[in-house]
């Protein structure tokens, strides 16, 4: 390997090193905040968290795993905060609320026109009338003619 290479190779060794005593310096000091604040919220019930916070905290508890978050302070149980995060992941993935209420109803007018075409065809059965309707161009199913055709 050439000097040049070398003393580079030991800069960035010597960088990385301080950077990453930098950072276990920086856990080191939040852990211990951690500690400070949950030992004087003891007694004074729950904390409430709003929505977003709920969402970041998950997040960041889901990218650490449940193994890490038991060897920190945390506020929340890793349970709770892991909890947060698949119920926070179901609802994203919820469609439930762009669903409508069931199959559409049909047009006012083209159930008068089953009703009347029942009423003034008696013997007519729901394959006649679907037939006629179809003759017309309307495409009716069982379900969506509410039983206005027996």
């Amino acid at each position: 390997m050439t000097p040049i290479l070398d003393a580079w190779s030991v800069t960035v060794m010597a960088l990385a090193g301080w950077l990453n005593r930098k950072q276990d310096r920086v856990v080191e000091y939040l852990l211990a905040e951690n500690k400070v604040l949950k030992e004087q919220l003891k007694g004074r019930g729950r904390i409430r968290f709003t929505d977003g916070q709920r969402c970041l905290l998950a997040a960041k508890a889901k990218d650490l795993g449940r193994a890490a978050l038991k060897k920190l302070e945390t506020v929340v149980t890793p349970d709770t905060l892991l909890r947060w995060h698949r119920e926070l992941i179901a609802k994203k993935h919820d469609s439930s609320t762009k669903r409508g209420p069931g199959r559409p109803a049909i047009a006012r007018t083209i159930e008068a026109l089953i009703v009347r075409m029942a009423t003034e065809n008696p013997t007519w059965g729901y394959l006649r009338i679907t037939g006629a309707l179809a003759n017309l161009g309307h495409i009716v199913a069982r379900t969506m003619t509410g039983g206005a055709h027996a």
